[in-house]
């Protein structure tokens, strides 16, 4: 294994809840009501699937790109500011480059938003050669942005790992041919998180697993720890 792909959103930056708020907004702006459950829930893909998903709107229409643009104003100004890393998640960072990884972002994110997160996560060694949604033509759960990190940094996903918090990342990952580790402080359940190759709370309890994990057994099949909540 040469490559570890973070996910940022839920995985590293607890930032899944602003997300949702932030699209409910935009949508109550143009007129629609979407109930927060059903925004959460599609966290994880880009608002090219989310618009769809949760309202019937095509993100290219000219409806869904003002939603898509007040979603981002309202995201920046009002979340943003406040959203924090969750524990451990610089640390982690650092701990899988002190090993020889080459770490880099794969993310749904837009380039200026990933680049804030990478900021508030303490991981801003991940931008470099990091695979945005600015650099995807479909978002997760779509494999095209693990493909472009791949590409990026130029390796083979069968030497790669992906670090996700969503369902999204875990079938994204699947699809390009790369195995995950799943966070649950993402707000998802083990079940919905079951094809990972392990689930760990968050960086804090993979840090402290880290040694006896896929990442330093890669040809390993290790049980996902129970949860410490």
């Amino acid at each position: 294994m040469k490559a570890i792909l973070f996910d940022i959103d839920g995985t590293l930056v607890d930032s899944n809840d602003a997300h949702a708020h932030a699209w409910v907004k935009a949508f109550a702006k143009a007129g629609i009501r979407v109930e927060f459950t059903k925004v959460r829930c599609a966290i994880g893909m880009g608002g090219d699937k989310l618009m769809p998903a949760v309202a019937g709107i095509q993100a290219e229409s000219p409806q869904g790109q003002r939603i898509s643009e007040r979603r981002g104003e309202i995201f920046k100004s009002e979340y943003l500011p406040h959203l924090r890393p969750f524990r451990g998640a610089g640390t982690l960072v650092s701990a899988i480059e002190s090993r020889g990884f080459k770490a880099v972002a794969a993310s749904s994110a837009t380039r200026d938003e990933l680049e804030a997160l990478l900021k508030i996560a303490g991981a801003r060694s991940l931008l470099g050669g990091s695979a945005s949604g600015d650099d995807a033509k479909e978002s997760k759960p779509e494999p095209d942005i693990v493909h472009a990190a791949l590409s990026k940094i130029g390796a083979a996903a069968s030497d790669a790992l992906m670090i996700g918090d969503t369902p999204y990342d875990i079938e994204a990952a699947g699809r390009a041919g790369v195995r995950t580790i799943a966070f649950r402080c993402g707000g998802w359940h083990d079940a919905m998180l079951q094809d990972a190759a392990a689930i760990y709370d968050g960086p804090w309890d993979l840090l402290a697993r880290l040694d006896e994990s896929v990442i330093a057994n890669p040809e390993s099949k290790i049980p996902s720890p129970k949860s410490e909540r």
